[in-house]
């Protein structure tokens, strides 16, 4: 590491730039945004860069550099000029006054260095790579971003608020570590995630009430995440889901949770199968709601990871009832449920104006196993169909939507496997298929899509598997 990272307080530091081009703009908007008092010295100066570093009472000379005595009364100097050699010596008097030093484009030149910067006051992250690649720091910063919620900056003024209350109750470093990495990654937490800040201030004040009781009292709360892992490909996980799963103690996971979203889990997570395949079910439902109930009130943090989403039929509304009569906080982060997921990664658009209006979902398999389904309605020109849990009923689905009157040569999709480097897109009319499918020994999960919408795929096909190649 050559350059150690350190903060500064940017109300005792007072800077001067020298050198007035788009660098000297970039930097002195930079610091000034952060409450830094700016000084510049440059041969010439943009009237725009003028009235910035004018705005906050800094003073411009038009003048060039002579000597170290312009530094006098300044803590951090940047050397900005289009002269590297006059760069140099700025830095070497700089230094020899014992000042920070900034040097653009050249940073062993000087002593200090600008990193790309995420904002989220009080909350700064800075990211440094000794200045070998500002592109890549800025590339990182991107990425960053979107996994830290500008929410982080409210919770840490909260949580910041009551630091001194909670040091006075609680003497010992080690369970105010405790205290705070639960109350960091627990309901107080979340409640600021989802903007109800005066809900998260009444939690963590009723917490810090209850710590006379005992730490393990207030830390007796467990939570239950319901997240829609989406039909396998990990990229479509959503931010939220993401960043819940980082968080939990034990995971459950059904069948259809594909191995890419598992590999998202950390390795410290306890993990649960609790997979449901056709007849064959790992643990009984009921036995699922139970178990979340029971690891919840056990003091965890439970993600309850479902494939696509968890409201379409996924039974995510009966886990949560089961939470909500036992009395277990909850939250639900949708996810991409199969249908659009597979259809999009198939070049099957489930809606266009020119072949369909409408689309429905209708699940392929009922309670009593059956495939006893409102035939007449679902035979509508102009919309598309799309068949959940249909691959052992795919042969009844066709004929009955064939004497209900559908044209027999409507095309139909079968997706298997969609959205992953196994996906496998069998394209066919509604009479042929189930013979097809005699032949092809189709795997679950698969997805079956009825309408004129299909006979874009070989058109609209983007997506190359491992199978197409």
């Amino acid at each position: 590491m050559t350059f150690f990272p350190l903060f500064h307080n940017t109300q005792q530091l007072k800077a001067l730039l020298i050198g007035g081009g788009t660098i000297a703009k970039r930097r002195a908007k930079s610091l000034i945004e952060a409450g830094v008092v700016c000084d510049l010295m440059a041969t010439a100066v943009s009237e725009d860069l003028t009235r910035l570093v004018e705005s906050t009472g800094g003073l411009v000379t038009i003048d060039a550099y002579s000597s170290d005595e312009v530094m006098l009364g300044y803590s951090l100097i940047l050397a900005l000029t289009d002269d590297r050699a006059i760069n140099q010596q700025i830095a070497t008097d700089a230094k020899g006054m014992g000042l920070l030093v900034n040097v653009a484009d050249f940073p062993d030149d000087g002593n200090v260095i600008f990193g790309a910067i995420i904002d989220r006051a009080p909350l700064t992250i800075a990211i440094n790579n000794g200045g070998a690649s500002p592109v890549l720091s800025s590339i990182l910063r991107q990425q960053l971003e979107q996994f830290v919620p500008k929410a982080y900056g409210q919770l840490a003024s909260l949580v910041g608020a009551y630091r001194s209350q909670l040091k006075d109750a609680l003497p010992s470093t080690a369970e105010r570590s405790i205290f705070w990495h639960r109350v960091l990654q627990g309901p107080v937490a979340e409640a600021v995630f989802s903007g109800k800040h005066s809900e998260a201030e009444s939690l963590l004040k009723n917490h810090l009430k209850e710590v006379d009781s005992g730490l393990d009292k207030v830390m007796s709360n467990g939570e239950v995440f319901l997240i829609g892992a989406g039909p396998g490909d990990p990229d479509l996980l959503t931010l939220r889901a993401f960043r819940l799963l980082q968080k939990a103690n034990v995971v459950l996971y059904d069948a259809l949770v594909s191995d890419g979203v598992m590999a998202l889990v950390p390795e410290s997570v306890e993990r649960v199968y609790v997979g449901k395949r056709r007849a064959n079910h790992t643990v009984p439902q009921t036995g699922i709601n139970q178990l979340l109930v029971d690891y919840a009130k056990q003091g965890k943090r439970v993600a309850r990871l479902k494939g696509g989403d968890p409201f379409i039929f996924g039974r995510g509304g009966e886990e949560i009832e089961t939470l909500a009569e036992q009395h277990v906080p909850f939250q639900v982060v949708p996810g991409i449920t199969a249908a659009s997921g597979c259809s999009a990664y198939s070049g099957i658009p489930l809606t266009h104006r020119d072949y369909a209006q409408s689309v429905r979902f209708v699940t392929g398999q009922l309670r009593d196993g059956s495939v006893d389904l409102p035939w007449p309605e679902l035979v509508v020109e102009g919309q598309t169909l799309v068949f959940y849990m249909g691959l052992k009923g795919l042969p009844v689905i066709c004929e009955k939507l064939i004497n209900n009157g559908m044209d027999k040569n409507m095309p139909v999709a079968l997706i298997e496997k969609g959205t992953t480097q196994d996906q496998r897109v069998l394209v066919s009319d509604l009479a042929s298929l189930p013979a097809m499918i005699k032949t092809e020994q189709v795997m679950s999960p698969s997805l079956f899509v009825v309408g004129r919408v299909v006979s874009l795929h070989d058109k609209l096909a983007w997506f190359t598997s491992s199978r197409d190649v």
